[in-house]
């Protein structure tokens, strides 16, 4: 199915504007509903798995928001002055940009990696959503630390410090640390009302599926957990996002008729 880009600036209540790209049918008539993306941590509404799955979520008949969070992408502000806040506050800006811009309510919330574990925080707050979908997400916040491994110290201590992630160089701020580090997904998994959808490779080398079965265990039914056989975490082949792609359709085809 043919699919077109329409460019969406999102504006957060603390004035940043953020980069957005909401992918559509060709037709008007093809949509069967609508999704918001949160992509993985460092990452932006550009990253390839991102761009592949908002495109072949489209061609399912989808309308797909991705998006870049603070200091990412075509996004203002500083990604060193990121937050759990400022991530949450973010995803909810996107939400309602979204459906002011339809004028449709928002089906699923999907999010990739760290973005899952957003999806989760802000999806248990937001009871107009029909479902959310976690792709590789952690079952804390706190465990995308590990990405900073020695250079944890020197940003505590110097209040920022540059890393790479993925190749990609990016500056970590000590505000972020300390925001992630108490914070669970335990409160958000006992009073999220509805349906989940985890997709979670086993040979996930970057977050084992052990959080998977932590976050399953947790969460109320209903609640779906579907293993993605032979992926890796980052879902690098094409063919990887048409799959998933075809498991949340497939899953949400009830929610969104």
């Amino acid at each position: 199915m043919p699919t077109q880009t329409t460019p969406l600036t999102i504006k957060t209540p603390r004035g940043v504007h953020l980069g957005g790209v909401l992918v559509t049918p060709a037709s008007t008539d093809a949509i069967r509903g609508q999704a918001c993306i949160a992509h993985c941590f460092a990452c932006s509404k550009d990253f390839p798995a991102t761009v592949r799955l908002a495109r072949a979520l489209a061609e399912e008949g989808i309308a797909t928001l991705r998006f870049d969070f603070m200091g990412l992408g075509d996004s203002d502000g500083e990604f060193r002055d990121s937050t759990l806040d400022t991530y949450c506050e973010d995803l909810h800006s996107a939400l309602e940009a979204l459906e002011t811009h339809t004028g449709n309510h928002t089906n699923l919330l999907i999010g990739h990696s760290f973005g899952g574990a957003m999806a989760i925080y802000v999806g248990a707050q937001r009871e107009s959503l029909d479902g959310i979908v976690t792709i590789a997400a952690p079952s804390r916040p706190g465990h995308v630390a590990h990405l900073f491994g020695d250079t944890t110290d020197t940003i505590r201590n110097e209040g920022a410090a540059r890393i790479n992630i993925g190749g990609r160089p990016v500056e970590i701020g000590r505000a972020f640390i300390e925001s992630i580090e108490e914070p669970t997904l335990d409160t958000a998994l006992e009073t999220l009302e509805r349906p989940l959808l985890l997709l979670h490779a086993p040979g996930d080398t970057v977050v084992s599926v052990d959080h998977a079965r932590k976050i399953f265990q947790q969460a109320r039914h209903p609640k779906s957990f579907v293993a993605l056989h032979q992926t890796d975490h980052l879902l690098s082949r094409p063919e990887h996002t048409r799959y998933v792609a075809g498991l949340i359709r497939a899953w949400s085809a009830n929610l969104l008729d």
